[in-house]
C-alpha cells in the first residue's frame, strides 16, 4: 500500500535558494558603503606656506606702489626745473635784444641763474637716468669694450683737423681736398670723426669739466673765445655749442702734434686725462717743415719731439682712426699708451 506524500509549504531546495539570496543581499551591502563621505584634510605646513606667500605678494605690492609714487614725483619736479630753466632762457634772450644800461653784467648775471638751474636738473636727470650729461645713440643697440677711462676732473680731447682726416689714403684726401667746403664736411672719415667726439662728450662725469681743441699745423678750440678755459660738463649748453662747432669746422693743412699738445701749458690747471683723436703720425714739427715730402723717419721724430714735452702722470688716450700709408703709428701711439698709463683704440667703421 503506497504512501501518502505529505506536502510540505517549505522544501529544502526553496530554504536552500533563499538563503543564497540572503547570503547575495549580505555580500552587496558589504560591498557598497552606503553613506560614506572622505573628509579632506589639509596640511598645516601648506596652509603656513600659502599665507607667507600671500604677505609676501601684499608687501611687494606695497613697495611697487611707492615706488610708482616717487617716479611720479621725481618727474614732476624735474618738468618744473626744466620749465624754469626754458623761462630764463627766454628772459637771457630777450634781455640781449633789449638791454641798454650795463648789458655785461645783466647778462653775466642772467647766466649764473641758467647755470644754476641746469646743475639742478642735471642732478635730477642723475637720479632718474643716470650719470650721463648728454645722450648719444648708435646705430643699432651694440655695446663695445674700449678700455678708455672716461674718469677725471679736468678732461682734453684733442681732434686732428687736418687734411687727411676727409679720407683713409692720400689720393682720396688729395682729391676732397678740391671739393667745395659741403662735400668736405660730409666726408665719411670726418663724420666718423664727428660721432666718436659725440660719444666722448656723452660720456663726460657731470662733476668734471672739459675742453675741446682742434688741430693741424695749429691748434685753436672748438668752441671760440674759451683759449685756456674749463667747460662745465654739467652745462648742456655748453656742450651742444661744442658739437655745433665742431660740425662747423673744416679740415685742411697739415699735422702738428706739437703745436696740439702744447696747448696743456695754456690751460692754469692742467687736465688729469687727455684724448687725442688723430690718424696718424705728424708731418711737421712746431714750425712747417723745408721740404714738401716728408719721411717716415721724419715723422718718427716730429712725433717723438712731441711727447718728450708731455707732462708727467696726465695719462693720453689714443682712438686712431688708421691712414693708408702710415704703418708705424699704431705702434707708437700704443707704446705712448703703455707709457702714461692710458689706452689705446683703432675703432671699426660702426663705432660708436
Amino acid at each position: 500500500m503506497i504512501k501518502k506524500r505529505r506536502n510540505i509549504a517549505f522544501s529544502l531546495s526553496f530554504l536552500d535558494i533563499m538563503a543564497c539570496g540572503f547570503g547575495a543581499v549580505t555580500l552587496l551591502f558589504l560591498i557598497l558603503r552606503h553613506n560614506a563621505t572622505e573628509i579632506e584634510t589639509t596640511d598645516p605646513r601648506l596652509a603656513d606656506e600659502v599665507e607667507l606667500l600671500q604677505q609676501d605678494i601684499s608687501q611687494a605690492e606695497q613697495q611697487k606702489v611707492a615706488l610708482l609714487n616717487s617716479l611720479d614725483a621725481l618727474q614732476r619736479e624735474l618738468a618744473i626745473a626744466q620749465g624754469a630753466s626754458d623761462r630764463v632762457i627766454t628772459d637771457l634772450q630777450e634781455s640781449e635784444n633789449s638791454i641798454q644800461s650795463d648789458p655785461k653784467e645783466e647778462l653775466a648775471k642772467l647766466r649764473r641763474q641758467v647755470e644754476q638751474l641746469e646743475k639742478e636738473t642735471a642732478q635730477m636727470e642723475d637720479v632718474e637716468f643716470g650719470d650721463k650729461v648728454r645722450g648719444f645713440l648708435g646705430d643699432g643697440n651694440r655695446q663695445y669694450l674700449t678700455g678708455l677711462k672716461l674718469g677725471g676732473e679736468r678732461i682734453l680731447i684733442l681732434v686732428d683737423g687736418s687734411a687727411s682726416m676727409l679720407a683713409d689714403s692720400v689720393v682720396n684726401a688729395l682729391r676732397r681736398r678740391n671739393m667745395d667746403d659741403a662735400q668736405k664736411r660730409q666726408s665719411d672719415k670726418w663724420q666718423w670723426t664727428l660721432r666718436t667726439t659725440d660719444w666722448l662728450l656723452a660720456q663726460l662725469p657731470a662733476s668734471s669739466r672739459f675742453q675741446v681743441y682742434l688741430f693741424n699745423t695749429s691748434a685753436q678750440p672748438a668752441l671760440a673765445g674759451t683759449e685756456g678755459e674749463w667747460l662745465d660738463a654739467a652745462d648742456s649748453l655748453d656742450l651742444e655749442r661744442t658739437a655745433e662747432a665742431m660740425r662747423d669746422y673744416l679740415p685742411g693743412n697739415g699735422t702738428s702734434l706739437s703745436n696740439a699738445l702744447a696747448v696743456i701749458n695754456s690751460f692754469s690747471d692742467q687736465p688729469d686725462n687727455i684724448f687725442l683723436l688723430t690718424d696718424g703720425l705728424p708731418t711737421q714739427g712746431a714750425k712747417a717743415p723745408s721740404s714738401y715730402m716728408v719721411s717716415g723717419k721724419q715723422r718718427r721724430n716730429f712725433f717723438g719731439d712731441a711727447v718728450e714735452k708731455l707732462p708727467r702722470g696726465v695719462p693720453i688716450n689714443t682712438i686712431l682712426f688708421p691712414m693708408e700709408g702710415d704703418p708705424e703709428a699704431a705702434a707708437l701711439f700704443w707704446q705712448l699708451a703703455i707709457d702714461t698709463q692710458g689706452a689705446f683704440i683703432a675703432p671699426s667703421r660702426d663705432w660708436p
